[in-house]
């Protein structure tokens, strides 16, 4: 092609006009395809006889031991990147890789408190099996829980990465900021998005396109650090296309939000809200 060498000068102009300092200085981003291994890795260590039978049927200390290790080298070095390009030392990533891995057996007891509360809360579940393989709400409450360790420690890049492959995979949009009790239930998830700062108690049942967002979005990092979604206590149950904003908006113990409601104010405890139905109008089809 002619034009090549033209287009490759106004390429560059435009690397002139936009962030590319760590590229300049030879540094390289998180890789996604590793990172994604790694969830392979952590979702193997936690259901070996799901998704590693082979490789555990021999030793599962051995598997675990290998396992372990495995995530350890491969996490490191994509947490090493995130520092690097972060401009912050390299030298922590081997600290906080470590106290991720110590963290695994904890995320997986919680987890098992969301399986029970999926297996529970869907009479359709045949089996916690069932559950495990198949479901999109778990699988998406598994990434998110690994991810918030992450987050928690301050990793960069890594989390989101790892709360947007899950919500590429399975539809449903939780960032790994948010901060979410034991005995957690998604139903069918399509379409939920639940924002940074959202803090969501135990027991709580959420079904598909529920949103706990901010308010006012449009003030975009103004807004950087501050609380700018919903609180739901313990026992809440919200039904699909619920809407629920704001870092000031609290939902109460035990309340139970009913479907297509647009919330921006907080629910006392123990009470039940609704939308009004809408009015139909019926009209007979005129026959030809």
């Amino acid at each position: 092609m002619s034009d090549v060498k033209t287009i490759a000068k106004n390429m560059l102009s435009s690397y002139e006009t936009h962030v590319t300092a760590g590229v300049e200085k030879g540094l390289t981003l998180p890789d996604r395809a590793e990172v994604i291994l790694a969830l392979g890795e952590i979702r193997k260590l936690f259901f070996p006889a799901f998704f590693a039978a082979e490789e555990a049927r021999g030793s599962l200390e051995y598997f675990a031991q290998s396992t372990l290790n495995s995530i350890y080298f491969r996490m490191k070095k994509q947490i090493e990147r995130a520092y690097l390009f972060a401009g912050e030392p390299a030298e922590k990533a081997e600290e906080t890789v470590t106290a991720f891995l110590a963290a695994l057996p904890k995320v997986r007891k919680v987890l098992f408190t969301d399986l029970d509360a999926t297996f529970e809360g869907d009479p359709a579940a045949k089996s916690k099996e069932e559950i495990v393989f198949s479901y999109p709400g778990f699988y998406a409450i598994l990434v998110y829980r690994v991810a918030h360790v992450l987050y928690e420690m301050g990793v960069p890049f890594i989390p989101r990465m790892m709360t947007e492959h899950a919500h590429g995979k399975t539809g449903i949009d939780v960032n790994p900021g948010a901060t979410i009790g034991e005995y957690f239930f998604i139903d069918h998830g399509t379409g939920i998005v639940i924002g940074e700062t959202t803090v969501i108690g135990n027991r709580v049942k959420i079904y598909q396109n529920v949103t706990l967002g901010a308010l006012s979005p449009r003030k975009g990092q103004s807004l950087a650090g501050k609380k700018r979604h919903p609180t739901v206590e313990d026992d809440v149950t919200i039904y699909s296309g619920a809407s629920i904003l704001g870092g000031e908006t609290v939902i109460g113990k035990g309340a139970v939000i009913g479907g297509n409601c647009f919330l921006t104010e907080s629910v006392s405890a123990g009470v039940r809200v609704s939308a009004k139905p809408p009015e139909l109008s019926q009209t007979k089809i005129a026959q030809t």
